[in-house]
């Protein structure tokens, strides 16, 4: 059976990514709704950024977004985020957001939008480098939405040749990491669709070149742990983006559509090493609350992922390894189900307290004040968002 004191060991020192975009104001293709005490800045951001990571103490770095958090200093934003016990994580690019991306970006038929593109990306790590950061995360809307608009190999090609440009500028202890998504907003044809063509991609380039699953990125029963196992097996799993999705690409709260598939899918984490410091999976949430509070949302989805470690730290391996060994269907799918079934929230509550924290963060966050607080004093200004 597992040690608890391994487990609660190995809790400890998990920790969990949160997006600077989760904490402003997001919404649907339709509208995009404010919230009283929405961060106008990057810096407040980070301050709400903050509150995550002291209630649930496991939620240190937080990514950016360029441009929606582009500031003048960004050695005084590293700055601010350490002062506040945090640190800067991956840097996200946009490709996607300007007119001349019609067609494409880095895919794109002509050579000045490519370089345009390229650019952008070459920006990016300029600001890695003034932050600290050592992670670059690509995610291109890139496509075509019909038959014969244009060459699906050469889009490849121009897709490649991007890439190399911008690997070739990483420093020595920076990667790149590179998203997929099978469809939206090209509806023919997406240029990195799947796994598959992300780690295609990735090994051409070397091995500072890693495929980031998106867990809301996916067809309908396609069997995400799957291939995860296989990227960990590969060493080409650099991170994941956690969310949840029903019909399409939500970014819901992570565990709130299929708890049980985010359990399975931490479990080959667990069982291949992918927890391990120098394995260097980057656990990081991608979500937009369009109706709910921000905050106490991404606090929800940092106990979800808490809760499904948990359970996948719980699963007794020697005893499931036998029963694969014999054969014995039943037992194999038992013990896997005797871990998920176990209530782990007392385990987490015990271990918050133990730290030093609040056994809820949630009900901490809210007895805190600060909602209350950042709503009276974040008026006037322009709330940070994505438009729309």
């Amino acid at each position: 059976m597992p040690d608890i004191d391994a487990v609660k060991a190995a809790l400890t020192e998990q920790r969990i990514e949160t997006p600077s975009w989760g904490y402003g104001n997001s919404g649907t293709r339709f509208k995009v709704f404010a919230q009283d005490g929405v961060p106008r800045t990057p810096f407040e951001k980070l301050d709400d950024a903050a509150r995550v990571h002291e209630f649930t103490g496991v939620a240190p770095k937080v990514s950016l977004h360029i441009p929606w958090d582009k500031v003048e200093d960004y050695a005084a934003l590293a700055t601010h985020a350490k002062e506040r016990g945090l640190e800067l994580g991956a840097v996200n690019s946009n490709t996607f957001q300007d007119d001349d991306y019609k067609l494409g970006s880095v895919c794109h038929p002509d050579p000045r939008v490519r370089r345009k593109a390229v650019e952008h990306l070459l920006e990016c790590v300029d600001i890695m480098d003034a932050t600290g950061s050592k992670d670059l995360k690509l995610w291109f809307a890139d496509g075509t939405n019909y038959p014969g608009q244009d060459d699906i190999v050469a889009r490849q090609d121009r897709l490649a040749e991007s890439l190399a440009t911008v690997y070739q500028r990483l420093g020595d202890d920076q990667r790149m990491l590179l998203e997929y998504k099978f469809f939206e907003p090209a509806f023919y044809t997406t240029d990195v669709p799947d796994w598959g063509t992300s780690y295609v991609q990735c090994l051409k380039l070397g091995d500072k070149a890693q495929v980031v699953v998106d867990t809301g990125h996916h067809a309908p029963g396609t069997n995400i742990e799957f291939i995860v196992a296989l990227l960990l097996r590969e060493g080409k799993l650099g991170g994941f983006d956690f969310n949840s999705r029903f019909y399409a690409d939500d970014d819901l709260m992570v565990g709130s559509a299929d708890p049980f598939q985010l359990f399975r899918i931490l479990h080959e984490v667990a069982k291949n090493g992918g927890f391990e410091k120098e394995t260097n999976v980057a656990f990081m949430l991608d979500q937009c609350h369009n109706i709910e509070a921000k905050i106490p949302a991404v606090i929800r989805s940092v106990m979800n992922v808490q809760e499904a470690t948990a359970k996948a730290l719980l699963v007794d391996r020697d005893a499931l390894a036998a029963a694969q060994r014999t054969g014995d269907v039943l037992t194999s799918n038992a013990v896997l189900m005797d871990a998920y079934n176990t209530d782990v929230r007392p385990l987490l509550r015990d271990l918050r307290e133990e730290q030093g924290l609040r056994p809820d963060p949630v009900a901490a966050y809210r007895a805190s004040g600060w909602q209350e607080r950042i709503a009276a004093e974040r008026v006037g200004g322009e709330q940070a968002g994505w438009g729309a």
